[in-house]
Protein backbone atom coordinates (compact mmCIF):
# COMPACT_ATOMS: atom_id res chain seq x y z
CA UNK A 1 0.00 0.00 0.00
CA UNK A 2 0.99 3.40 -0.82
CA UNK A 3 1.67 6.20 1.19
CA UNK A 4 -0.98 8.05 -0.43
CA UNK A 5 -3.34 5.11 0.03
CA UNK A 6 -2.43 4.76 3.33
CA UNK A 7 -3.94 8.81 3.66
CA UNK A 8 -7.41 7.94 1.99
CA UNK A 9 -7.88 5.33 3.84
CA UNK A 10 -7.18 7.30 6.91
CA UNK A 11 -9.39 10.01 5.47
CA UNK A 12 -12.12 7.47 5.29
CA UNK A 13 -11.90 6.00 8.81
CA UNK A 14 -13.05 9.45 10.06
CA UNK A 15 -16.19 9.45 8.28
CA UNK A 16 -16.59 5.31 9.69
CA UNK A 17 -19.36 6.37 11.77
CA UNK A 18 -21.70 7.81 9.31
CA UNK A 19 -20.78 5.90 6.04
CA UNK A 20 -23.33 3.13 6.25
CA UNK A 21 -26.91 3.18 4.51
CA UNK A 22 -29.28 3.99 7.51
CA UNK A 23 -27.29 7.33 8.25
CA UNK A 24 -26.96 10.56 6.61
CA UNK A 25 -23.54 11.58 5.46
CA UNK A 26 -21.09 13.87 3.77
CA UNK A 27 -18.88 14.24 0.41
CA UNK A 28 -14.99 15.28 0.58
CA UNK A 29 -12.34 16.93 -1.98
CA UNK A 30 -8.72 17.11 -1.13
CA UNK A 31 -6.76 19.99 -3.02
CA UNK A 32 -3.03 20.23 -3.66
CA UNK A 33 -0.74 21.66 -5.48
CA UNK A 34 -3.33 22.62 -8.70
CA UNK A 35 -4.93 19.11 -8.53
CA UNK A 36 -7.65 17.56 -7.27
CA UNK A 37 -5.86 14.85 -5.23
CA UNK A 38 -9.24 12.93 -3.03
CA UNK A 39 -12.86 12.91 -3.92
CA UNK A 40 -14.89 10.47 -1.83
CA UNK A 41 -19.01 10.37 -0.64
CA UNK A 42 -19.80 8.61 3.03
CA UNK A 43 -23.74 7.94 3.79
CA UNK A 44 -27.09 8.48 2.65
CA UNK A 45 -28.13 11.31 0.36
CA UNK A 46 -32.17 10.15 0.61
CA UNK A 47 -32.81 7.98 3.28
CA UNK A 48 -36.09 7.00 1.65
CA UNK A 49 -34.79 5.62 -1.62
CA UNK A 50 -31.28 4.78 -0.01
CA UNK A 51 -29.64 6.89 -2.41
CA UNK A 52 -25.31 7.19 -1.41
CA UNK A 53 -23.40 10.30 -0.97
CA UNK A 54 -20.98 10.63 -4.14
CA UNK A 55 -18.63 13.59 -4.89
CA UNK A 56 -21.07 14.53 -7.33
CA UNK A 57 -23.95 15.13 -4.91
CA UNK A 58 -25.35 18.54 -4.65
CA UNK A 59 -25.85 19.98 -1.28
CA UNK A 60 -26.72 23.57 0.01
CA UNK A 61 -23.59 24.37 1.41
CA UNK A 62 -25.31 27.96 3.19
CA UNK A 63 -23.29 30.50 4.37
CA UNK A 64 -19.82 29.19 1.97
CA UNK A 65 -21.63 30.46 -0.47
CA UNK A 66 -21.02 34.61 0.70
CA UNK A 67 -17.57 34.08 -1.10
CA UNK A 68 -19.49 33.79 -4.43
CA UNK A 69 -21.45 36.82 -3.50
CA UNK A 70 -18.06 38.70 -2.98
CA UNK A 71 -16.62 37.90 -6.34
CA UNK A 72 -19.50 39.52 -7.82
CA UNK A 73 -19.30 42.70 -5.77
CA UNK A 74 -15.21 42.99 -5.90
CA UNK A 75 -15.76 42.00 -10.05
CA UNK A 76 -18.26 44.61 -10.52
CA UNK A 77 -15.59 47.03 -8.47
CA UNK A 78 -12.97 46.19 -10.89
CA UNK A 79 -15.13 47.06 -13.79
CA UNK A 80 -16.09 50.31 -12.29
CA UNK A 81 -19.67 49.74 -11.96
CA UNK A 82 -19.70 50.69 -8.24
CA UNK A 83 -17.53 51.06 -5.36
CA UNK A 84 -16.94 49.02 -2.38
CA UNK A 85 -17.27 52.44 -0.36
CA UNK A 86 -20.99 53.41 -2.34
CA UNK A 87 -23.44 54.35 0.06
CA UNK A 88 -26.12 51.68 -0.26
CA UNK A 89 -29.04 53.63 -0.87
CA UNK A 90 -27.40 54.81 -4.58
CA UNK A 91 -28.01 51.46 -5.55
CA UNK A 92 -30.57 50.58 -3.22
CA UNK A 93 -32.62 53.71 -2.82
CA UNK A 94 -35.76 51.43 -0.89
CA UNK A 95 -33.45 51.02 1.96
CA UNK A 96 -34.37 53.21 4.98
CA UNK A 97 -32.62 55.52 5.40
CA UNK A 98 -31.13 55.28 9.65
CA UNK A 99 -29.20 58.19 9.52
CA UNK A 100 -25.74 56.76 8.87
CA UNK A 101 -24.02 55.64 6.07
CA UNK A 102 -23.99 52.34 5.14
CA UNK A 103 -21.07 51.06 2.65
CA UNK A 104 -21.07 48.47 0.42
CA UNK A 105 -18.04 47.82 2.35
CA UNK A 106 -20.20 47.36 5.56
CA UNK A 107 -21.96 44.81 4.28
CA UNK A 108 -19.24 42.92 2.98
CA UNK A 109 -17.48 42.71 6.51
CA UNK A 110 -20.80 42.61 8.36
CA UNK A 111 -20.24 46.10 10.36
CA UNK A 112 -23.47 47.51 8.79
CA UNK A 113 -25.46 47.10 12.37
CA UNK A 114 -28.46 45.88 10.15
CA UNK A 115 -30.28 43.07 11.83
CA UNK A 116 -29.58 39.70 10.51
CA UNK A 117 -32.75 38.15 8.55
CA UNK A 118 -32.34 34.50 10.49
CA UNK A 119 -33.04 35.61 13.84
CA UNK A 120 -35.27 38.60 13.13
CA UNK A 121 -37.79 36.15 10.98
CA UNK A 122 -37.94 34.02 13.94
CA UNK A 123 -39.00 36.56 16.02
CA UNK A 124 -41.84 37.38 14.46
CA UNK A 125 -43.01 33.78 14.19
CA UNK A 126 -41.60 32.51 10.56
CA UNK A 127 -40.74 28.87 11.43
CA UNK A 128 -37.76 27.53 9.77
CA UNK A 129 -39.38 25.16 7.75
CA UNK A 130 -41.79 27.80 5.96
CA UNK A 131 -41.13 29.11 2.84
CA UNK A 132 -38.62 31.83 3.05
CA UNK A 133 -38.51 33.90 -0.25
CA UNK A 134 -35.44 36.44 -1.28
CA UNK A 135 -38.06 38.88 -1.23
CA UNK A 136 -39.25 38.43 2.00
CA UNK A 137 -36.05 38.92 3.18
CA UNK A 138 -35.87 42.13 1.43
CA UNK A 139 -39.16 42.95 2.27
CA UNK A 140 -37.62 42.61 5.88
CA UNK A 141 -34.79 44.24 5.52
CA UNK A 142 -36.93 47.58 3.98
CA UNK A 143 -38.93 47.57 7.09
CA UNK A 144 -35.85 47.78 9.59
CA UNK A 145 -36.47 50.87 12.14
CA UNK A 146 -32.96 51.19 13.44
CA UNK A 147 -29.46 49.40 13.17
CA UNK A 148 -27.89 47.16 15.80
CA UNK A 149 -24.99 49.74 16.43
CA UNK A 150 -23.31 52.38 14.14
CA UNK A 151 -21.68 51.80 10.94
CA UNK A 152 -18.52 50.43 11.11
CA UNK A 153 -18.55 50.35 15.01
CA UNK A 154 -18.86 46.45 15.65
CA UNK A 155 -18.75 43.11 13.97
CA UNK A 156 -21.90 41.17 14.02
CA UNK A 157 -22.72 38.19 11.59
CA UNK A 158 -25.57 39.55 9.24
CA UNK A 159 -26.68 38.09 6.47
CA UNK A 160 -29.36 40.31 5.65
CA UNK A 161 -26.28 42.47 4.81
CA UNK A 162 -25.58 39.81 2.00
CA UNK A 163 -28.71 39.55 0.85
CA UNK A 164 -28.66 43.43 -0.19
CA UNK A 165 -25.04 42.47 -1.95
CA UNK A 166 -26.90 39.99 -4.67
CA UNK A 167 -29.57 42.53 -5.03
CA UNK A 168 -26.91 45.09 -5.16
CA UNK A 169 -25.61 42.94 -8.40
CA UNK A 170 -29.15 42.69 -9.89
CA UNK A 171 -29.70 46.38 -9.85
CA UNK A 172 -25.85 47.08 -11.21
CA UNK A 173 -26.33 44.72 -13.95
CA UNK A 174 -29.47 43.95 -14.20
CA UNK A 175 -29.21 40.54 -14.56
CA UNK A 176 -30.38 38.22 -11.68
CA UNK A 177 -28.25 36.98 -9.49
CA UNK A 178 -28.11 33.58 -10.64
CA UNK A 179 -27.73 34.78 -14.23
CA UNK A 180 -24.97 36.75 -13.49
CA UNK A 181 -23.20 34.14 -11.63
CA UNK A 182 -23.92 31.61 -13.63
CA UNK A 183 -22.42 33.55 -16.56
CA UNK A 184 -19.91 34.56 -14.89
CA UNK A 185 -18.34 31.94 -12.18
CA UNK A 186 -20.01 28.82 -13.07
CA UNK A 187 -19.90 28.22 -16.29
CA UNK A 188 -16.18 29.46 -16.90
CA UNK A 189 -14.81 27.12 -14.13
CA UNK A 190 -17.35 24.04 -15.51
CA UNK A 191 -19.01 23.74 -12.19
CA UNK A 192 -21.58 22.16 -14.15
CA UNK A 193 -23.68 21.84 -10.65
CA UNK A 194 -23.38 24.71 -9.01
CA UNK A 195 -26.14 27.36 -9.56
CA UNK A 196 -28.07 29.66 -6.56
CA UNK A 197 -31.66 27.97 -5.42
CA UNK A 198 -33.47 31.09 -6.36
CA UNK A 199 -37.15 28.50 -6.78
CA UNK A 200 -37.93 26.32 -4.24
CA UNK A 201 -39.94 24.30 -6.11
CA UNK A 202 -37.35 23.81 -8.35
CA UNK A 203 -36.54 19.72 -9.18
CA UNK A 204 -32.68 19.12 -8.43
CA UNK A 205 -31.64 15.35 -9.58
CA UNK A 206 -28.76 13.77 -7.28
CA UNK A 207 -30.15 16.47 -4.44
CA UNK A 208 -29.18 15.47 -0.86
CA UNK A 209 -31.86 16.19 1.77
CA UNK A 210 -31.16 17.27 4.92
CA UNK A 211 -31.59 15.99 8.42
CA UNK A 212 -31.65 15.81 11.76
CA UNK A 213 -30.83 13.64 14.21
CA UNK A 214 -33.77 13.02 17.05
CA UNK A 215 -33.35 11.18 20.66
CA UNK A 216 -33.83 7.81 19.29
CA UNK A 217 -31.02 7.68 17.28
CA UNK A 218 -33.20 8.37 14.20
CA UNK A 219 -33.53 11.00 11.95
CA UNK A 220 -35.65 13.17 11.02
CA UNK A 221 -36.31 15.36 7.43
CA UNK A 222 -35.29 19.25 8.09
CA UNK A 223 -37.87 20.84 5.37
CA UNK A 224 -35.38 23.51 3.21
CA UNK A 225 -37.60 25.56 1.60
CA UNK A 226 -35.33 29.06 1.45
CA UNK A 227 -33.76 31.23 -1.27
CA UNK A 228 -31.37 33.81 0.74
CA UNK A 229 -29.60 34.72 -2.38
CA UNK A 230 -26.25 36.02 -1.35
CA UNK A 231 -25.68 35.02 1.73
CA UNK A 232 -26.56 31.23 1.02
CA UNK A 233 -28.55 28.90 -0.85
CA UNK A 234 -25.87 28.27 -3.39
CA UNK A 235 -26.77 24.47 -4.30
CA UNK A 236 -23.21 22.77 -5.36
CA UNK A 237 -21.07 19.48 -4.75
CA UNK A 238 -17.40 19.01 -3.53
CA UNK A 239 -16.41 17.63 -7.42
CA UNK A 240 -17.18 21.83 -8.13
CA UNK A 241 -16.20 23.47 -5.50
CA UNK A 242 -12.44 21.83 -5.87
CA UNK A 243 -12.09 23.53 -8.96
CA UNK A 244 -13.40 27.14 -7.01
CA UNK A 245 -10.46 26.24 -4.86
CA UNK A 246 -8.08 25.98 -7.10
CA UNK A 247 -8.65 29.34 -8.87
CA UNK A 248 -7.63 31.23 -5.98
CA UNK A 249 -4.02 29.32 -6.47
CA UNK A 250 -4.27 29.60 -10.43
CA UNK A 251 -7.37 31.98 -11.31
CA UNK A 252 -8.84 31.00 -14.24
CA UNK A 253 -11.67 33.89 -13.66
CA UNK A 254 -11.98 36.85 -12.09
CA UNK A 255 -8.13 39.03 -11.73
CA UNK A 256 -5.57 39.06 -9.38
CA UNK A 257 -6.75 42.17 -7.90
CA UNK A 258 -9.94 40.82 -7.33
CA UNK A 259 -8.89 37.91 -5.84
CA UNK A 260 -6.34 39.90 -3.52
CA UNK A 261 -9.22 41.98 -2.34
CA UNK A 262 -11.29 38.91 -1.09
CA UNK A 263 -8.50 38.54 1.45
CA UNK A 264 -8.26 42.10 2.41
CA UNK A 265 -9.40 42.04 6.09
CA UNK A 266 -12.09 44.54 7.48
CA UNK A 267 -11.26 47.55 9.96
CA UNK A 268 -13.98 49.06 12.32
CA UNK A 269 -14.26 52.89 13.34
CA UNK A 270 -11.25 52.70 15.81
CA UNK A 271 -8.56 51.32 13.56
CA UNK A 272 -9.53 47.64 14.95
CA UNK A 273 -9.07 45.09 12.49
CA UNK A 274 -11.43 41.77 12.24
CA UNK A 275 -10.29 38.37 11.18
CA UNK A 276 -13.41 38.59 8.36
CA UNK A 277 -12.76 39.66 5.30
CA UNK A 278 -15.06 39.46 2.01
CA UNK A 279 -16.80 36.07 2.71
CA UNK A 280 -14.09 34.61 3.93
CA UNK A 281 -12.69 34.22 7.12
CA UNK A 282 -8.88 34.57 7.96
CA UNK A 283 -7.25 32.54 10.22
CA UNK A 284 -4.50 30.07 11.59
CA UNK A 285 -4.41 26.37 12.50
CA UNK A 286 -0.90 25.11 13.61
CA UNK A 287 1.39 27.45 12.61
CA UNK A 288 -0.02 28.03 9.37
CA UNK A 289 -2.36 30.22 7.41
CA UNK A 290 -6.18 29.54 6.65
CA UNK A 291 -8.58 31.12 4.68
CA UNK A 292 -12.04 29.80 4.99
CA UNK A 293 -15.66 30.09 5.80
CA UNK A 294 -18.24 27.41 7.53
CA UNK A 295 -22.32 27.08 6.59
CA UNK A 296 -25.12 26.04 8.48
CA UNK A 297 -28.69 25.85 7.47
CA UNK A 298 -31.43 23.52 8.42
CA UNK A 299 -29.58 19.87 8.56
CA UNK A 300 -26.73 20.97 6.29
CA UNK A 301 -23.19 21.16 7.54
CA UNK A 302 -20.37 22.83 5.45
CA UNK A 303 -16.56 23.96 5.32
CA UNK A 304 -14.23 25.04 3.09
CA UNK A 305 -10.65 25.84 3.96
CA UNK A 306 -7.87 26.58 2.21
CA UNK A 307 -3.92 26.65 3.32
CA UNK A 308 -2.60 29.30 0.88
CA UNK A 309 1.23 29.03 1.47
CA UNK A 310 0.85 25.39 1.16
CA UNK A 311 -1.75 25.21 -1.79
CA UNK A 312 -3.83 22.75 -0.15
CA UNK A 313 -7.71 23.24 0.66
CA UNK A 314 -10.23 20.69 1.84
CA UNK A 315 -14.27 21.22 1.66
CA UNK A 316 -16.64 19.10 3.32
CA UNK A 317 -20.59 19.08 2.45
CA UNK A 318 -22.79 17.26 5.19
CA UNK A 319 -26.83 16.83 5.63
CA UNK A 320 -26.59 16.04 9.17
CA UNK A 321 -27.39 18.55 11.83
CA UNK A 322 -24.70 16.92 14.72
CA UNK A 323 -21.82 17.29 11.88
CA UNK A 324 -18.96 19.20 12.66
CA UNK A 325 -17.38 19.73 9.15
CA UNK A 326 -14.85 22.44 10.63
CA UNK A 327 -13.27 19.71 12.80
CA UNK A 328 -13.31 16.75 10.26
CA UNK A 329 -11.32 19.35 7.65
CA UNK A 330 -8.68 19.98 10.45
CA UNK A 331 -8.32 16.57 11.29
CA UNK A 332 -7.74 15.79 7.10
CA UNK A 333 -5.06 18.57 7.27
CA UNK A 334 -3.34 16.85 10.13
CA UNK A 335 -2.90 13.64 7.84
CA UNK A 336 -2.13 15.31 4.90
CA UNK A 337 -0.27 18.36 6.39
CA UNK A 338 1.68 16.14 9.06
CA UNK A 339 5.24 16.77 8.60
CA UNK A 340 4.68 20.82 7.82
CA UNK A 341 1.82 21.64 10.88
CA UNK A 342 3.24 23.09 14.24
CA UNK A 343 2.74 20.70 17.46
CA UNK A 344 -0.87 20.20 19.02
CA UNK A 345 -0.77 22.78 22.20
CA UNK A 346 -1.57 20.81 24.86
CA UNK A 347 -5.07 21.80 26.09
CA UNK A 348 -5.30 24.33 29.30
CA UNK A 349 -6.74 23.06 32.70
CA UNK A 350 -10.23 23.99 32.94
CA UNK A 351 -10.73 26.79 35.27
CA UNK A 352 -13.01 26.24 37.99
CA UNK A 353 -16.60 27.55 37.41
CA UNK A 354 -17.22 30.94 39.06
CA UNK A 355 -20.20 30.73 41.54
CA UNK A 356 -23.28 33.34 40.51
CA UNK A 357 -24.91 32.45 43.23
CA UNK A 358 -23.78 35.85 44.94
CA UNK A 359 -25.13 37.95 41.73
CA UNK A 360 -28.98 36.12 41.25
CA UNK A 361 -32.06 38.71 41.88
CA UNK A 362 -34.37 37.65 44.15
CA UNK A 363 -37.39 36.28 41.98
CA UNK A 364 -40.34 39.00 41.99
CA UNK A 365 -43.45 38.37 43.32
CA UNK A 366 -46.63 37.50 41.55
CA UNK A 367 -48.12 40.89 42.23
CA UNK A 368 -44.69 42.50 41.52
CA UNK A 369 -44.65 40.82 37.62
CA UNK A 370 -48.15 42.03 36.96
CA UNK A 371 -47.03 45.69 36.20
CA UNK A 372 -45.00 43.55 32.54
CA UNK A 373 -48.88 42.28 31.83
CA UNK A 374 -49.94 43.20 28.48
CA UNK A 375 -49.74 43.01 24.83
CA UNK A 376 -46.56 44.52 22.94
CA UNK A 377 -46.42 45.12 19.20
CA UNK A 378 -43.16 45.76 16.96
CA UNK A 379 -43.76 47.87 13.21
CA UNK A 380 -40.73 46.72 12.60
CA UNK A 381 -41.89 43.21 12.46
CA UNK A 382 -45.03 43.67 12.24
CA UNK A 383 -45.58 40.97 15.33
CA UNK A 384 -47.41 40.81 18.54
CA UNK A 385 -45.97 39.40 21.81
CA UNK A 386 -48.10 39.21 25.09
CA UNK A 387 -46.37 39.39 28.35
CA UNK A 388 -48.27 37.42 30.61
CA UNK A 389 -48.22 35.52 34.38
CA UNK A 390 -48.05 31.95 34.29
CA UNK A 391 -47.73 29.42 37.63
CA UNK A 392 -46.38 32.72 39.29
CA UNK A 393 -43.86 33.59 36.48
CA UNK A 394 -43.57 35.60 33.75
CA UNK A 395 -44.02 34.53 29.91
CA UNK A 396 -43.53 35.35 26.26
CA UNK A 397 -46.37 34.67 24.24
CA UNK A 398 -46.52 34.27 20.54
CA UNK A 399 -49.35 32.55 18.46
CA UNK A 400 -46.32 30.87 16.44
CA UNK A 401 -43.91 29.75 19.83
CA UNK A 402 -44.11 28.06 22.51
CA UNK A 403 -44.22 30.19 25.90
CA UNK A 404 -40.91 31.97 26.35
CA UNK A 405 -39.82 31.84 30.52
CA UNK A 406 -38.68 35.15 31.29
CA UNK A 407 -36.10 34.79 34.71
CA UNK A 408 -35.71 38.24 36.47
CA UNK A 409 -32.09 39.15 36.41
CA UNK A 410 -32.49 42.63 37.95
CA UNK A 411 -32.73 45.53 35.84
CA UNK A 412 -33.89 42.94 32.82
CA UNK A 413 -35.81 39.34 32.07
CA UNK A 414 -33.66 36.33 30.66
CA UNK A 415 -35.38 34.72 27.73
CA UNK A 416 -35.11 30.90 27.63
CA UNK A 417 -35.24 30.94 24.03
CA UNK A 418 -31.78 31.86 21.67
CA UNK A 419 -34.46 33.94 19.57
CA UNK A 420 -35.58 35.77 22.62
CA UNK A 421 -32.54 36.17 24.73
CA UNK A 422 -33.00 39.25 26.78
CA UNK A 423 -35.14 41.94 27.23
CA UNK A 424 -35.51 45.74 29.14
CA UNK A 425 -38.71 47.05 30.02
CA UNK A 426 -39.12 50.81 29.47
CA UNK A 427 -41.28 53.38 31.45
CA UNK A 428 -42.57 56.51 30.83
CA UNK A 429 -41.74 59.80 32.92
CA UNK A 430 -44.50 58.44 35.73
CA UNK A 431 -42.88 54.65 36.16
CA UNK A 432 -45.78 53.27 34.29
CA UNK A 433 -44.29 50.29 31.76
CA UNK A 434 -44.45 51.57 27.82
CA UNK A 435 -42.40 48.48 26.43
CA UNK A 436 -39.71 46.90 26.14
CA UNK A 437 -36.40 46.34 24.17
CA UNK A 438 -35.13 43.30 22.82
CA UNK A 439 -31.85 42.28 22.74
CA UNK A 440 -29.27 39.61 22.02
CA UNK A 441 -27.70 37.41 19.60
CA UNK A 442 -27.18 39.28 16.13
CA UNK A 443 -30.88 41.24 16.90
CA UNK A 444 -30.22 44.25 19.38
CA UNK A 445 -32.51 46.79 20.97
CA UNK A 446 -35.33 46.02 18.60
CA UNK A 447 -38.12 47.98 20.21
CA UNK A 448 -41.79 46.83 21.39
CA UNK A 449 -44.38 49.24 22.44
CA UNK A 450 -47.03 48.29 24.62
CA UNK A 451 -50.80 48.35 23.60
CA UNK A 452 -52.98 50.41 25.30
CA UNK A 453 -56.85 49.18 25.07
Amino acid sequence: MTTHETLEAKVDQLFTEWNKPDSPGAAIAVTRDGEVIYTQGYGTANLEYDIPITPATIFDIASVSKQFATFAIATLAHDGKLSLDDDIRMHLPDVPDFGSTITIRHLLHHTSGLRDWVQSLVIAGVAMEDVISFKHILKMARHQKALNFEPGAAYLYSNTGYNLLAEIVERVTDNSFREWTDTNIFKPLAMTNSHFHDDHQMILKNRAYSYQAVENGGFKHAVNNTTALGSSSLYSTVEDLAKWILNFDDTQIGEQTVIDQMHQRGVLNNGEQISYALGLSIGEYRGLKTVGHSGSWRGFRSHLIRFPERKFGVVILCNLDTFNPLRLTEKIADLYLADILAPIEASEPEKAAVSTEDTKSEPLTPEQLTEFIGNYYTEELDTTYTIAVSENELVAQHIRHDDILLTYAGNHFIGNTWFFPEIHFTRDDTGNVIGFRLTGGRVRNLHFEKKTR
